[in-house]
């Protein structure tokens, strides 16, 4: 995600207003970051990008910015779609959590993202409908 943080900052920073690049810099980190950690409460990660850093440029380069961070982010978006790893090259594990309280270790299913003793979290049960 290094990669995606990067090149959105490259691609900004001359655009960018005087002492405002350190802070594109760290919008742009922390989002991938989000992005490949918890995306699936990150709803709107283009937008919420583009909003986090929006003040450090003239409203006239506004629309270039906001080309360049929807095209990035979909780039990353399509990487994590094709990579079924978890972040750091550590394997995916079910986001459900036990009865215990702990996080589930574990593998998910690629169907629907959760271990077969939590799929009916994602909606999916393996049974037909039951008529009434």
């Amino acid at each position: 995600m290094f990669q995606f943080s990067r090149g959105i900052y490259r691609e900004l920073a001359p655009l960018a207003m005087p002492g405002a690049r350190r802070d594109v810099l760290a919008a742009c980190e922390a989002s991938m970051q989000r992005l490949a950690t918890d995306r699936l409460y990150f709803a709107r990660p283009a937008r919420r990008l583009f909003a986090d850093v929006r003040h450090c440029f003239p409203l006239s380069e506004h629309e270039r910015v906001w080309c360049v961070v929807s095209t990035y982010v979909r780039a990353a978006e399509t990487y994590l779609d094709s990579v079924p790893q978890g972040d750091g090259g550590e394997p995916a594990r079910c986001p459900a959590t036990t009865r215990g309280g702990t996080a589930c270790r574990r593998e998910p299913l690629p169907r629907n993202g959760y271990c077969p003793s939590h799929q009916h979290l994602a909606g999916t049960h393996g049974h037909g409908s039951i008529a009434a």
